[in-house]
């Protein structure tokens, strides 16, 4: 490592182990996170994640202000209790589709074995993760831009079949996900099995984008997957075997515009 590495490594080293707290979830310091660690099911958690984007208190407002035990009542129930659920760019449409896949999904899949199975014989996140994306949308059956932008669309491919990682998102609410799923501390839930941690990529979102410009982690200017992939591998000079522990610190030094 260079000498400015290492300068960006103790930098983040210490503000890992200074946001390492669970009072760093809290309604002063709101993230969808503060929600979904009221939970053990993984598919509240993802609720929680797929609709942690916007502003983050009214994230967190927003999830208040759901049952999540609809997850296991009739798909009449939840279309009644949720007719008039919204949220930024789901209409209620969306946001009934969401529970009533989930719920239907429950009764039959585990998440995290449909990701395994895909992470076992490909041993790739992308590939693992596609194949966690087409499920959703194959049970879900159904087409609107407010369900695609919650539940994101399968990876492009190129002719060979391979997935093409230029152009597309950074599917910011998917690994954070799997963040959450995997890694465990006093922050994240570890709650899903069979996947390493090294294996993880950055969810970018805007916070950890301008920061990582802003102190030498990132030379691209596109906010997209490249981009977390290329600070992933550049966070994994830091820590080969954890390179997503610095996600949060680095989430919360541009949230709180303390590099910015």
């Amino acid at each position: 490592m260079t000498k400015k590495d290492l300068k960006i490594k103790e930098l983040l080293d210490k503000e890992v182990l200074c946001r390492d707290k669970t009072n760093e979830l809290s309604y002063d310091r709101p993230d969808p996170l503060l929600v979904a660690s009221r939970f053990d099911d993984e598919y509240k958690i993802l609720i929680c994640a797929l609709f942690g984007y916007g502003k983050a208190s009214l994230i967190v407002k927003f999830l208040d202000s759901l049952n999540f035990d609809l997850l296991e009542q009739s798909e009449d129930i939840i279309k009644k209790e949720l007719s008039n659920f919204y949220y930024r760019f789901q209409n209620s449409e969306d946001v009934i589709k969401v529970f009533q896949t989930f719920r239907n999904m429950k009764q039959e899949y585990s998440l995290n074995e449909i990701f395994k199975d895909t992470y076992e014989k490909e041993n790739d996140i992308l590939e693992s993760l596609d194949s966690v994306i087409r499920k959703i949308n194959e049970i879900a059956s159904y087409e609107s831009q407010g369900f695609k932008f919650l539940v994101s669309s399968p990876f492009k491919r190129d002719k060979s079949g391979k997935i093409k990682e230029i152009g597309n998102s950074p599917y910011k609410r998917w690994f954070m996900y799997l963040r959450w799923m995997v890694r465990e501390d006093n922050l994240d839930l570890g709650i899903w099995k069979g996947v390493n941690k090294k294996d993880l990529i950055l969810p970018l979102d805007t916070h950890t984008f301008n920061v990582s410009k802003r102190i030498g982690l990132l030379n691209r200017k596109t906010y997209d997957l490249k981009s977390a992939m290329e600070i992933t591998q550049k966070l994994k000079l830091f820590d080969n075997q954890d390179p997503i522990k610095y996600d949060f610190a680095l989430y919360r030094l541009g949230q709180e515009k303390i590099l910015l």
